[in-house]
């Protein structure tokens, strides 16, 4: 008596979902590279202060990968000194192409807030660092070197990483009301130093009130630092 065999088979659903095929995307960042090379070679040599700003290429394009090298070639054969149309060219079984803008941007030093400042702080070196940004992003009056703010005063509240302006800042006061000074006259080519105090803020050569503490005159002067005031007028 003989068995019969019966053979094995795996179930298989009677409609199998197909799955669909995931193109394979070109590189965004491979093709800004690629216009950039071509661009220097077409545009002047960048200095220090300069870099090359491309595009940008939209993520959202999903350029299919090019199965040979991408082409890279001047849209036109004029341009401006300072940018160029760069066309980027691939020759699959569907084609594509696209135009890209590669253009140079300065650049410039900047001093931003290293933390947020208060209104009435005089700013140290601590308070400060410098950075590099396109100087199409920077705002009017800003500090490309911290030396030019440190002893300045903060006018209004600075927020941390802002950068810093010539109208955010004023001089220092150099004299305070009810502060001892020592008052300088030019008394027929000879200086004359006496004891005063001061009657009003001044900053450096701005003019301030003072009383001469040895005759009791209210007098004018400038404040040419934190302890001296020049006699200007009696």
């Amino acid at each position: 008596m003989s068995l019969a065999v019966m053979p094995l088979l795996a179930a298989v659903p009677a409609t199998a979902p197909v799955s669909e095929s995931v193109p394979d995307l070109q590189n965004i960042s491979e093709l800004e590279a690629l216009a950039k090379s071509q661009a220097a070679a077409q545009l002047p040599p960048l200095t220090d202060r300069q870099r090359l700003l491309v595009g940008p290429i939209e993520p959202h394009l999903r350029l299919e990968r090019c199965n040979r090298p991408v082409g890279a070639a001047l849209a036109s054969a004029r341009h401006m000194r300072d940018r160029v149309m760069i066309e980027l060219r691939c020759q699959n079984a569907k084609p594509w192409h696209l135009y890209v803008q590669v253009r140079i941007i300065g650049t410039s030093s900047a001093v931003v807030a290293a933390h947020a400042i208060v209104v009435g702080s005089v700013l140290k070196a601590t308070d400060l660092r410098v950075e590099q940004h396109d100087i199409s992003e920077l705002p009017p009056g800003f500090l490309d070197d911290p030396a030019i703010a440190v002893g300045l005063t903060a006018g209004r509240p600075i927020s941390g990483g802002a950068f810093l302006t010539n109208q955010q800042l004023v001089a220092a006061r150099a004299v305070q009301r009810g502060q001892s000074v020592t008052l300088v006259a030019d008394l027929r080519g000879m200086s004359v130093r006496m004891a005063g105090k001061a009657l009003s803020d001044g900053f450096i050569n701005q003019r301030v009130r003072v009383e001469n503490l040895s005759s009791g005159k209210i007098v004018e002067g400038i404040a040419r630092s934190e302890q001296v005031v020049e006699i200007v007028s009696q």
